[in-house]
């Protein structure tokens, strides 16, 4: 394959789209195989198959041009991203904990960062053959079939995926709620909104530049918003890649969520 130029980002989403189905089809080889795990910091598991697509992308994805950077959940951290105006940010099983479990909500999440925004997406669910994918500017996608995220500003009667601790404080101050079950990715959680079957998505705190970067981009590209709780965008490729309680709807939900937030002072932990 030719190349990539650094501003060229649609050819930079064509690689991407490539490598990741290349990965989901290495991970779902692996799944349900026994395969060595481990726990790293913070007691976060790790297994033969997150290194093994690590690799595999990062072989896919770092040499495509000159100067672009690279962040991944299972990298070694290099600062020199730090200069990068351009870097991929990956995750390469994103919900490991699901994957080890044999459940199917686990992902493949990466994204191309462009001056800290998000600017080419895919998210892969291969247990589902779920392919998510977004370009600035050009919508989203699921398996090709463009998606939006549900409209109106309502907050009654909605359905909410998130942490139970934040989501019992939300119930009592909002109308009734529907408590989606679990979703052990965070990116994939991120991704039921962007295709309108979750209508507000919650991250905790401590989330990170990988499980973020993706479904954030699928998520703007498909008329909603994900950012901070108090509204602010998130930003990529800081010195610390960590982020507090966010929050993903439709655009005018999500304001209103905001709103709700300010107006009451529900606390985020």
């Amino acid at each position: 394959m030719p190349a990539i130029d650094g501003l060229d980002r649609e050819l930079a989403a064509e690689r991407l789209a490539e490598s990741v189905r290349e990965a989901g089809a290495l991970a779902l080889s692996m799944f349900q195989a026994p395969i060595k795990t481990w726990t790293k910091a913070g007691s976060s598991p790790v297994c033969d198959a997150d290194i093994a697509v690590d690799r595999l992308l990062r072989e896919r994805l770092i040499g495509t041009a000159d100067g672009v950077g690279w962040l991944s959940e299972e990298s070694a951290d290099d600062p020199a991203r730090l200069a990068a105006r351009q870097v991929w940010i990956v995750d390469p099983i994103d919900g490991t904990r699901a994957y080890l479990a044999g459940s199917p909500d686990w992902s493949i999440s990466a994204a191309l960062v462009e001056d800290g925004r998000p600017v080419a997406a895919c998210l892969y669910a291969p247990v589902t053959d779920e392919f998510f994918t977004a370009i600035a500017g050009k919508g989203t996608t699921r398996n090709g079939a463009p998606i939006a995220a549900t409209g109106g500003a309502t907050l009654g009667h909605v359905r909410v995926a998130g942490p139970k601790g934040f989501l019992d404080k939300f119930a009592a101050v909002a109308p009734p709620l529907t408590v989606m079950p679990r979703i052990r990715s965070l990116a994939l959680r991120f991704a039921r909104v962007a295709q309108g079957a979750v209508d507000i998505a919650i991250a905790g705190e401590n989330s990170h530049d990988w499980d973020l970067a993706a479904a954030d981009l699928l998520v703007h590209e498909a008329g909603g918003a994900m950012t901070h709780f108090e509204g602010r965008v998130v930003g990529y490729n800081r010195a610390v890649p960590r982020h507090g309680m966010l929050v993903a709807a439709g655009g005018e939900r999500h304001a209103a969520f905001v709103d709700l937030i300010r107006e009451r002072r529900i606390a985020s932990s």
